[in-house]
């Protein structure tokens, strides 16, 4: 297996978790939102990915911690890709 795929699986079991825990619950309502827009779960699930992935490396990069508030403002802005901020 690739990195790139570890990483991305990684990713889908935060956002699995996020969802099965309803924390937050912006997440669940993402997901609903992008399925009604016509996305497939399994790309809503991506989509929303790529905004833990954008938090984890704003973290990282700032040695900040966790912020709700970017998160959901990037989740709120899918299926925009998540800026660097």
């Amino acid at each position: 297996m690739l990195p790139n795929e570890i990483l991305k699986r990684q990713f889908l079991e935060i956002v699995n978790n996020q969802l099965k825990d309803n924390a937050p619950p912006e997440t669940k309502q993402t997901l609903d939102r992008l399925k009604k827009e016509g996305y497939s779960d399994a790309d809503a699930r991506t989509l929303i990915a790529q905004c833990v992935a954008a938090e984890m490396f704003n973290v990282m990069k700032h040695n900040k911690p966790y912020d709700n508030k970017r998160y959901v403002r990037n989740l709120n802005n899918l299926p925009a890709f998540p800026p660097e901020d």
